[in-house]
């Protein structure tokens, strides 16, 4: 080969490795450990922890009447922190009635001392063992956090998070834990024909396979903590306590406050914080306008 046959050569090695450039996909960003929340974004099959630097500041003493739930969990995540000995959590319950709102607190209280979330969507469980491998390494303590989950029949992910929490033979890394919220206690829908494969023998119930494996995945989850909706009180307690926190002066409540914040709810059909803190926005807001106009 002469010298001129191997310079065409390289040249055309150097375009096709320019046009190849051009296809494969960018590199996948390193990790910035600096943040303490990160949410699990993926693309083509290839997955990265995305940092998330400006989060809502929400503390536990925001969360009102809800205070037997706050201490179960605060109490498992204290211990997590602190390297000890916790359960996942599985928080169920109506919308709006703090479930999520408890794990960005617990955030705020604890990310000082090496706590971290990283939250995942459903669609992703599928790649917990890369992210539990990601972060099995670092000094932080993790909680993976799925927010509203749900599973249906043959879904791909619900395999994976049954793995990950107790059914694979690897241990999961001791500062990893699954925080997850769902308005399904277990998880999966459950169907009447089901309950046609009990059978009985022996004066004892034995419930059918299918259900069986629907209450298995519930039932990985040490602890279960369930979240209601406030009567009427203690609803009124939750927008007066979220008014305070948006400067509005209390010495001002009286019973046309009160009669807004319960038509509030009622056209909602709802009373959670969800919908006191909204409601409490917005009363906020509207005397802040009034104020700007005088």
């Amino acid at each position: 080969m002469t010298p001129a046959d191997l310079e065409r050569l390289l040249t055309r090695a150097e375009h096709l490795f320019d046009r190849l450039e051009g296809i494969l996909p960018p590199a996948l960003p390193a990790p910035d450990w600096t943040a303490h929340a990160y949410r699990w974004r993926s693309r083509q099959g290839r997955g990265w922890l995305e940092a998330l630097h400006r989060l809502q500041p929400v503390r536990l003493s925001d969360l009102c009447d809800i205070d037997t739930q706050k201490a179960r969990v605060e109490a498992n995540t204290r211990q997590f922190v602190a390297g000890g000995r916790a359960n996942n959590v599985l928080l169920t319950g109506a919308r709006g009635t703090g479930k999520s709102t408890l794990v960005r607190a617990l955030l705020t209280e604890y990310a000082p001392r090496g706590l971290r979330v990283v939250e995942i969507d459903r669609n992703d469980l599928i790649d917990l063992p890369r992210i539990v491998e990601l972060v099995a390494a670092r000094p932080e303590r993790f909680i993976l956090f799925c927010d509203d989950l749900s599973f249906e029949d043959g879904d791909p992910a619900y395999k994976a998070l049954k793995s990950v929490l107790d059914g694979s033979f690897a241990a999961v890394p001791e500062n990893v834990l699954i925080y997850a919220t769902s308005n399904r206690r277990h998880l999966m829908p459950e169907y009447f024909s089901e309950n046609l494969q009990t059978r009985h023998g022996d004066e004892e119930l034995h419930p059918g396979e299918a259900v069986e494996e629907k209450v298995s995945l519930s039932e990985r989850f040490g602890l279960w903590v369930s979240f209601y909706s406030f009567n009427q009180d203690e609803y009124l307690d939750v927008v007066r306590h979220w008014l305070a926190e948006f400067g509005v002066d209390l010495a001002d409540w009286d019973e046309t406050i009160r009669r807004e914040a319960l038509q509030w709810s009622q056209l909602r059909a709802s009373r959670t914080g969800r919908v006191a803190w909204q409601f409490a926005r917005d009363y906020a807001g509207r005397v802040a306008a009034e104020a700007d106009r005088a």
